[in-house]
């Protein structure tokens, strides 16, 4: 089982507090970093230093890291034109020397479209359709050819599909619990399907879903890789428990009711036992990006029990 570290910037964090987070993932062992796309901070609290767009901060972790994978989970289809989403992953890829993986969805946080004056129609998954169609596209086009692309909301003539990932196919993943058309939507583009903050239940019906969607679609469901994203507590004390708590403002009476918490050894169990649901991979969301202590007690303790 992989290991990723998942954070939230835009709850306040600057590019340096995510280089740090970033640095020491990459230092301690874990498999990779990935973080949010958004806008504006959700709940109250400082807000400052303000949003950081992920595509941009991801080219500068290209070049300050060697080792992690690096993306997003996940990017909103409202947010990018694909054509030039396309452009700035496969470039970012470049960057990383072959490390990005794209996250990609329909987008669900109706404030900060708002507040920045960003479009947010009603009807969103047959644009995440058209965007997948046309950046896999592009990026599979063969080199010297032409792509085309004729859609409800978007239409690409003879475009030269470049620039070109230094990957043979950048890693795309496709999130959600809705028991249809997400499923359908990953078994149709994804290299990986992604269910986060639900319970075992529920990440195992939905494992089972795309399981058969695969299926349906002819597709191997062996090619399709699961994983789980779930916000991450560890501590060996009560006093550092409750106030990693208290610094994401986490209810201290139902954090742990599906998310990895407590103990390390705790964390080991629920991790094995999402392991046994058929989770490839871990994203371990800690939003406090500057508790490098707490990623360093998770390195030390949980890590080795996992890889």
């Amino acid at each position: 089982m992989e290991l990723c570290i998942f954070t939230e910037p835009q709850q306040g964090a600057s590019y340096d507090d995510q280089l740090g987070q970033a640095a020491a993932t990459e230092r301690l062992g874990f498999d990779g970093w990935f973080r949010s796309d958004h806008y504006l901070r959700m709940g109250g609290g400082d807000p400052l230093p303000g949003p950081t767009d992920a595509w941009t901060t991801l080219a500068g972790l290209a070049r300050d890291t060697s080792r992690i994978r690096l993306g997003t989970l996940v990017s909103s289809a409202t947010f990018r034109h694909p054509s030039i989403l396309a452009i700035q992953v496969a470039q970012v890829d470049a960057m990383s020397g072959g490390r990005v993986e794209l996250g990609l969805g329909t987008g669900w946080f109706a404030g900060e479209h708002t507040a920045y004056g960003i479009p947010f129609p009603e009807r969103r998954f047959g644009i995440l359709e058209e965007q997948l169609e046309i950046v896999t596209g592009l990026w599979s086009t063969p080199a010297g050819g032409t792509f085309d692309f004729a859609g409800e909301h978007y239409t690409l003539e003879g475009s030269p599909a470049l620039p070109k990932p230094v990957q043979e196919r950048i890693p795309v993943i496709i999130g959600g619990a809705g028991p249809r058309r997400t499923p359908a939507i990953a078994a149709r583009f994804a290299t990986e399907f992604n269910i986060g903050f639900r319970s075992e239940e529920v990440i195992a019906r939905a494992f089972d879903g795309v399981r058969r969607a695969c299926e349906d679609l002819g597709r191997d469901p062996a090619t399709l890789r699961r994983s789980v994203a779930l916000p991450t507590v560890v501590a060996t004390d009560d006093t550092d428990y409750l106030r990693r708590l208290e610094a994401i403002g986490a209810d201290v009476d139902t954090f742990a009711d599906v998310n990895i918490a407590g103990t390390p050894d705790a964390a080991v169990d629920k991790l094995l036992r999402l392991r046994e649901l058929g989770a490839d991979r871990v994203y371990l969301q800690l939003v406090d990006l500057r508790d490098l202590e707490h990623l360093e007690l998770i390195a030390a303790k949980v890590l080795p029990h996992l890889h």
